[in-house]
């Protein structure tokens, strides 16, 4: 005696919703082999017993999934003859690089306390099996159907299931169970599944892989990585540094983990100078015109300092603008400064052979404010010969160069000699003055 049902699967809008977010995850993180539910015609799977000859052979029937839509699906429901040994089969399924194959099966069971003069042989699980081969060579009859060759992944449970009163009420308790198997290395495979005693239908069926997908992160691209063999394994990734980044420390390289996503980061890029990591560190861009970045680095680019500018985009420094400077030792995110004023009210007083010379500061520092003075003493004769400077013997007190006091004493001066003592700031220009 056979026990044929049929089906409507109703969702509420909240479990529709969590459905479709949890779907959009996967899709993320996963590629599709082989999908039943969508199908615009007959699965067309293999069946054991020959569908016809028995009544004990699985039956595509058509079906709805949650947003009722009509899907190919397969039942089988012979729980009062015992020895059940019933297979289906899926076409041949080409693994595209995958080592580690998943298994999404949809189903729902019958509980068989609830199936009146039910023997004790009816079940509530089925078995997985998978085969693996080089090509489509499968017949109706080869591989044999049992386990070795085919290979066992589990034997699977229903979680809930469901009696006649669900079933006049339409409220269907769907499973869903996800399995895994690997490493496999053929081209392809086949799947199957035995049932050997129970009231189910399998209503949907998704064999896919997990991969990580291309990113970009720590400066770097990293391209699309299948997941390893083993749900532990870790598949490392190098990465290739962004435009206009270069890598730091070391090699840099993400691992991808079994689940599809990206961990262990190592190493990392970053934008070379002149460019500056934007839209979430993954593009370098070049500084704009009036912008520069001296350094590598994630530092965004700086604006010029005043009276400075930028030839071009991408730049490194700033040049200073027409009349105006910057030493050798100032920082290129310093303004550029321009000549100081002269000295003013320069005086001084002549004893003999000694001078003091005393000045006020310029009117204008040039926007800096590490101005010295310097002092040069020439003895020049009363011919017309030229003026040489003063013997090792003059003496400078504080000192000659780097004054920042506004006075100096200069002793040990040739006696009626003419002294010429200029005095600048800042090694811009000199401001000469001439003392008696």
């Amino acid at each position: 005696m056979s026990w044929r049902f049929y089906y409507i699967i109703f969702f509420s809008y909240s479990t529709t919703v969590i459905l479709f977010v949890c779907h959009l995850f996967l899709w993320l993180s996963t590629e599709t082999l082989m999908d039943s539910t969508t199908a615009t015609a007959e699965l067309g799977w293999t069946v054991y017993p020959v569908s016809g000859s028995s009544d004990n052979s699985w039956e595509e029937v058509s079906g709805y999934d949650e947003n009722m839509n009509t899907i190919r699906t397969y039942q089988v429901c012979n729980v009062f003859d015992t020895n059940q040994n019933n297979w289906v089969r899926t076409k041949y399924i080409r693994r595209r690089g995958a080592q580690r194959i998943h298994v999404e099966m949809k189903f729902s069971v019958r509980d068989c306390s609830s199936i009146p003069n039910v023997p004790g042989s009816c079940k509530e699980t089925f078995n997985l099996y998978y085969y693996e081969s080089d090509s489509d060579s499968a017949t109706r009859t080869s591989p044999p159907w049992m386990e070795n060759p085919w290979i066992k992944v589990d034997t699977i449970a229903a979680d809930e299931s469901f009696s006649q009163v669900d079933l006049g009420g339409r409220v269907m308790k769907i499973n869903t169970e996800v399995r895994s198997f690997g490493p496999v290395s053929r081209n392809g495979f086949y799947l199957a599944f035995q049932d050997y005693g129970g009231c189910m239908s399998l209503i949907a069926v998704r064999v896919f892989y997990r991969k990580c997908p291309r990113i970009i992160t720590n400066g770097a691209l990293f391209q699309e990585t299948i997941s390893g063999a083993d749900s532990t394994s870790l598949v490392a990734a190098r990465g290739v540094c962004i435009p206009n980044a270069e890598e730091v420390d070391v090699p840099i390289k993400l691992y991808c983990n079994g689940d599809g996503e990206w961990m262990v980061p190592i190493g990392r890029c970053m934008c070379k100078a002149g460019n500056e990591p934007v839209e979430n560190g993954t593009v370098c861009r070049a500084c704009l015109s009036g912008f520069f970045k001296p350094t590598q680095g994630d530092e965004p680019c700086m604006q010029c300092p005043i009276n400075s500018r930028t030839t071009s985009e991408g730049a490194i420094n700033c040049v200073c603008r027409n009349g105006y400077y910057r030493t050798d030792s100032d920082p290129l995110q310093m303004p550029c400064t321009t000549v100081p004023s002269a000295p003013q009210n320069v005086i001084s007083s002549v004893n003999e052979t000694s001078v003091m010379l005393e000045w006020m500061p310029p009117r204008d520092s040039g926007g800096r404010e590490d101005v010295v003075f310097n002092i040069i003493c020439k003895s020049c004769g009363g011919g017309r010969g030229g003026c040489t400077r003063c013997g090792d013997n003059v003496q400078f007190l504080p000192r000659q160069l780097g004054l920042t006091e506004t006075r100096v004493y200069i002793s040990d001066l040739l006696i009626n000699a003419l002294l010429t003592a200029p005095c600048w700031c800042t090694s811009f220009l000199n401001h000469k003055f001439i003392v008696l």
